[in-house]
Order: structure tokens, then C-alpha cells, then sequence
């Protein structure tokens, strides 16, 4: 006779309810016991013969969602906390494995309704807030966001998870500065310690704020911690680009290539850089590689610009035609279209390729300007 039918048996031969009730809480002890030791399939028999006693016991029905979501199961797991909701309402335990599956399944929302459900009942747990701070941000509701991380950091000042996502709250919204003055509260130890992902965020900032050489350092003491974190070299290369120093932006761009060689991105980025050392051969060889892999708008006008700087116009006026067809919107190419007929001597066609963007109703300086000079 296997386990549940002993415990049926019990119950049927006439013990009374307390021993079916010790029966289970033993059950119960040695499932969640299993499931912190990863033993998911004997977590989950154990569960299982407990809802061969009580099919609706809360523990047993909590511990079934566990199960499923530590397997990757999410919807598995949400019928399971459902269920548990239906005849426990309020189950904190519940409520919370409920919230973190919608927020696995990208549905933010509903996670933060969940969240909302379990902090009327417990409103001072820290883990709690700060997740549905995380949801907030992800909904992009930043007054929810903001208001959410500041109260844990009214309850635990240096709450790190509080701290690091109002950084990337104000980051999201463009806020670059406020950003840095969340993250660097991280940097209070040094470099060494902290985040690698907080290092990288504050040299982003310096990216975005286009401070390169304040963003360096940071991305630098990334790279000596993970010589190949992706986010470490693509901002050193990007910062060294944004100071035009295209030789060492170089270093890095290839470094990251050694370790993905199909990156389209980088492929191009290696390709301006080449070109803007006037290396225009090598340039070719990245822009080309990229398109191989597929159409690349940074890729074609690359390859525009070097016929263009090499005085092949015709050539370079079809590519940029090209180029509006694919992004009429785009003003770059453009300028680089009217300057093209400029250099042919044809001005009236130059002044129709700037007028023709006008129509949009879009307004842009360099546009304008280059009008008033024609």
C-alpha cells in the first residue's frame, strides 16, 4: 500500500482528525523542506498526498505553485495560487507566488494588483514594496514608482534594491542626473564591491549626459572585474567614440566582435569606425558583413558616405535616395543628399531634398540652416 492509501486508511479505520491534521503537517514540513533542496518531483508527491487528504489545503496547494514556478511552469503555478485564493483569501504566501508569476509572464499590471492585495494586508514589508516599485516602473507609472521606493527607504534608508531602482527609474525617464545621484550612493565602499551592473549604469549615465570621459572609469573597473561583459566594453567603445578617439574605440568594438562575430550593432559601429579613420576598405568589409545578416539602415549609409567622400556623387544620391525611401523621416540622409547635389552644382535640387523633409511639419535646426545657406 503506497502512502496516500495509508494515510486514507487511517482516516476511513477511525482515527480521528487530529492525527489526519499531524499527518499533514509532517507532509507539509517535508515538501517545503524539499523544495528549498531543489527535490522539485518529491516536493511535489508530497503535496499531492496532502491533497488526497484536504483538496483544498493551503499549504499544500501553495506549495504545488512553488513547485511549478521553480520549474518554469508559471501558468501551471498561477491555477494553483488561484485556487488557493478562492478558498483562502488573503493567503500572503499565495498573493505573493501569484505576483512574481505575472511579473515572470511580463504582466505588470496584474502583478501590481496582486501586490496591492498583499500589502493591505502586511503594508510594511520591504520585499514586498520594492517589487511593486519594480512593477510600477515597468508600467512606466513613475509617481507609483518613486513614491514606493522612497517609503522603503523611509523604513530602511540604505536599501539597496530601493536605491538601485530609483536609478533606473530616472534613468528610464531620462532623468540622467538624478539617476547619478541614486547610483553613485552605491559607490559609498568604492568600485570594487559594489554591482557590476550599478558600474556600468553610472558610466551610461556619462554616455547619455555625452560626459565621456567621466563615464570611462567606471566602465574601466567593469571590464577588470568581467573582462568580457558586454555592457562594460560597448561603453567603453562608445565613450572612446564620443570623444572621437576611433583607434580605441576600435579595441573594444573588436573585442566584442572575438565574442559575438554575428553582432550587426557592433558590426557597424566597426565599420564607422574604420571609416572615420578614413580606412575606407576596412569599413567596407564591417558594413558588408552586417548586411549580409540582414538590411541595415547604419550599415547602407556607411557605404553612402564613403562613396560620398570619395567623390563617387551619383553613386552616393542613389544610396541616400535609397535611404529616405526606407525612413522618410530620418533628416540625415537628407543633408547628406542635398550636400551631394550641392557638390554637382545642381543647388535647385539641393534646396527640393531639404523642402521635400520640411512637408512633414517636423522642425530641424540643421535643416533650417542649411536652407538659409543654399
Amino acid at each position: 500500500m503506497n502512502e496516500p492509501d495509508k494515510l486514507n486508511a487511517n482516516e476511513s479505520s477511525g482515527e480521528n482528525s487530529g492525527s489526519i491534521s499531524f499527518n499533514i503537517s509532517e507532509i507539509s514540513k517535508s515538501g517545503y523542506h524539499l523544495l528549498k533542496e531543489n527535490k522539485i518531483d518529491d516536493a511535489i508527491d508530497c503535496f499531492s498526498k496532502i491533497l488526497l487528504l484536504d483538496e483544498n489545503n493551503n499549504y499544500a496547494l501553495v506549495g504545488m505553485g512553488d513547485a511549478s514556478r521553480k520549474t518554469g511552469s508559471m501558468r501551471e503555478a498561477v491555477k494553483y495560487y488561484q485556487r488557493c485564493l478562492e478558498h483562502h483569501p488573503g493567503n500572503n504566501y499565495a498573493l505573493f507566488g501569484l505576483a512574481d508569476c505575472y511579473k515572470a509572464m511580463n504582466q505588470y499590471q496584474k502583478a501590481i494588483e496582486i501586490w496591492e492585495q498583499y500589502l493591505e494586508h502586511d503594508n510594511k514589508n520591504i520585499t514586498v514594496l520594492t517589487r511593486a516599485a519594480d512593477a510600477y516602473r515597468k508600467v512606466r507609472d513613475f509617481t507609483n514608482s518613486k513614491k514606493t521606493y522612497l517609503k522603503v527607504l523611509e523604513m530602511e534608508a540604505n536599501n539597496p534594491y530601493a536605491i538601485i531602482g530609483l536609478g533606473h527609474l530616472h534613468y528610464d525617464f531620462k532623468d540622467y542626473n538624478e539617476a547619478l545621484f541614486y547610483w553613485e550612493q552605491m559607490l559609498k565602499d568604492g568600485t570594487d564591491t559594489v554591482d557590476i551592473r550599478v558600474l556600468t549604469s553610472i558610466g551610461n549615465c556619462h554616455r547619455k549626459l555625452k560626459t565621456f570621459n567621466q563615464g570611462i572609469p567606471y566602465f574601466e573597473a567593469a571590464i577588470k572585474r568581467d573582462p568580457d561583459n558586454f555592457y562594460a566594453l560597448f561603453g567603453f567603445a562608445d565613450c572612446y567614440r564620443g570623444m572621437n578617439q576611433f583607434e580605441k574605440s576600435l579595441e573594444y568594438w573588436n573585442r566584442i566582435l572575438e565574442l559575438d562575430p554575428k553582432n550587426k550593432m557592433i558590426l557597424t559601429r566597426t565599420g564607422d569606425a574604420y571609416r572615420n579613420l578614413n580606412d575606407f576598405e576596412k569599413a567596407k568589409i564591417f558594413y558588408e558583413k552586417a548586411l549580409d545578416i540582414e538590411f541595415d539602415t547604419y550599415a547602407v549609409m556607411g557605404l553612402s558616405l564613403i562613396a560620398k567622400s570619395q567623390g563617387k556623387f551619383e553613386e552616393a544620391i542613389i544610396s541616400f535616395k535609397r535611404l529616405i525611401q526606407q525612413d522618410s523621416k530620418n533628416f540625415r540622409p537628407y543633408i547628406e543628399l542635398s550636400e551631394c547635389y550641392l557638390k554637382i552644382g545642381d543647388k535647385k535640387k539641393a534646396k527640393e531634398v531639404l523642402e521635400d523633409f520640411q512637408k512633414f511639419g517636423i522642425k530641424n535646426q540643421k535643416i533650417s540652416e542649411m536652407l538659409e545657406n543654399i
